[in-house]
């Protein structure tokens, strides 16, 4: 490294204006470029005559991934520079404040709490699906938009699940920032993404309660009970704490990565649909473990070298995923409801693993709907609530790995759709009602959720004996639309 940064150097046409931020292992500049009208920012590591090994490795690892991350959770990478002169990163400067601002008067409001847990959650589902674990989330790691937008940096410890794991390779000893370190980083295991999962628990744990789930330890020593101990139950710091977000706090902070969520998403569709979450004894749980359950998993734990080593990342995602079924619930298409659940157990062979968001579509006028009974007087919502209950009852899933929705709107396809990205769907089952002259002219709810769908679409038909056309009088009609 010949060059020192400092106001005024020029460096690749680069102008290095004010220093933003001095932190302990680089520095931020604003820094203008003639061919470059964006807003931008130059970091640059800090580099003396100590040990700076796990420095410019963390630096050669930010200059590996980031220019591979795109989309409105990262920064856009402008320029790198090479360490035989001054090693940098330029990216865009983002306009936003620190999330750790919102962690300066812990707790907020439950619903603040789980409004920033889901666009974190986003944010880190997003870099997963980019084949990177972060393996550093903070609150100090995220900058919130004035969109409400978050974006992740620093990821000089993060892992690609395509590239060289130069941290491993180098090192041998955990890294991370102590208060969020998973059990498995204390074990020095860096190619799971559950690790960031764990992470998202503790700062959602310290919005709730306002305090981390583990202290502040300061020296790894104080980070090793990790592997044993459990925090303390959010509703025994914080009353008004619902059943609900204490099961999904603790199941994030599970020891072994295997009882957390198995990824982001799901850790996001829970926070989305608290009604649906399945509550264990997480749930109950007001006391401290006993004594002799403590004892038990000290032993347990004090021993342990390393948990089962997972898949790949592209694996770990693809192993978890969520799939809608969107389900027909009219009399006349029975037979097709018994297809889509044949299907839907098909896929759970394939994908045993996956989580199975059952819907069902109730189609209103623009307004609403003309009235919420139906000609019997029975609450069509709740009617078709407990229909599409006992459709999925028949798939033999535990209930936190299945939920039901029965959704509404005056365009069923968009609808769908809508609910697939929202909730990063990753794979969308519909059937086919049959076919007609009027249907292929006017077109289906199949085919438009085939167009538009942010996902995987299998369509399921009857095989042809085993229905007839049905007139667009009947599609109007029934359970789906």
């Amino acid at each position: 490294m010949k060059l020192k940064p400092y106001t005024g150097l020029e460096i690749d046409g680069f102008i290095l204006g004010d220093r933003l931020h001095k932190g302990g292992f680089a520095t931020i500049w604003d820094v203008t470029h003639p061919d470059h009208t964006l807003p931008m920012v130059m970091k640059v590591p800090s580099i003396t005559d100590g040990f700076d090994g796990p420095t410019i490795v963390g630096f050669e690892v930010e200059q590996m991934i980031m220019p591979r991350l795109s989309g409105p959770h990262v920064p856009k990478i402008i320029a790198i520079g090479d360490f035989a002169v001054m090693p940098y990163l330029v990216c865009e400067r983002i306009a936003g404040t620190p999330l750790s601002n919102r962690f300066l008067a812990t707790p907020v409001a439950l619903d603040e709490a789980v409004l920033l847990a889901t666009r974190m959650a986003k944010a880190v589902h997003d870099l997963h699906r980019q084949h990177v674990v972060h393996l550093d989330l903070k609150p100090e790691n995220f900058l919130e938009k004035a969109d409400g937008h978050l974006v992740v940096i620093d990821f000089g410890l993060s892992r690609h699940d395509q590239l060289p794991d130069l941290l491993a390779e180098e090192f041998e000893i955990p890294m991370g920032t102590y208060p969020y370190i998973a059990p498995e980083q204390v074990l020095h295991q860096r190619d799971d993404l559950r690790s960031d999962v764990f992470a998202l628990g503790a700062m959602l744990y310290e919005l709730v309660t306002g305090k981390p789930p583990f202290g502040k330890p300061e020296r790894l020593a104080d980070v090793k009970p990790r592997l044993w101990q459990r925090p303390k139950p959010p509703r025994t710091l914080i009353e008004e704490c619902p059943e609900w977000l204490q099961e999904i706090i603790l199941r994030a902070l599970e020891t072994d990565p295997k009882d957390r969520y198995q990824s982001a998403a799901q850790f996001l569709f829970d926070l989305r649909h608290p009604d649906q979450v399945t509550l264990t004894e997480r749930a109950q749980r007001l006391t401290d473990d006993a004594l002799s359950l403590r004892v038990k998993r000290w032993w347990r734990g004090r021993s342990l070298e390393r948990f089962d080593t997972p898949p790949a990342m592209t694996a770990q995602i693809e192993k978890a995923p969520i799939i809608m079924v969107a389900v027909d619930l009219s009399p006349d298409m029975e037979a097709l409801a018994d297809r889509l659940l044949l299907s839907a157990r098909r896929m759970l062979i394939i994908q045993p693993d996956a989580r199975i968001a059952c819907t069902n579509v109730v189609k209103t006028k623009r307004v609403g709907l003309d009235s919420a009974l139906d000609a019997d007087g029975n609450h069509i919502h709740v009617a078709r609530l407990v229909a599409l209950r006992d459709w999925a009852s028949r798939l033999d899933l535990p209930e936190e790995r299945m939920t039901c929705a029965v959704l509404e709107g005056p365009d069923p396809a968009a609808v769908l759709v809508d609910y697939a990205r929202h909730n990063h769907v990753d794979h969308i089952l519909i059937g086919a009602r049959g076919s007609s002259s009027a249907r292929r002219f006017l077109g289906s709810v199949s085919s438009q959720v085939v167009a538009e769908a942010p996902c995987s679409v299998s369509v399921i038909r009857l095989p042809q004996a085993d229905h007839n056309a049905v007139t667009e009088t009947e599609i109007e009609a029934g359970g789906m639309i």
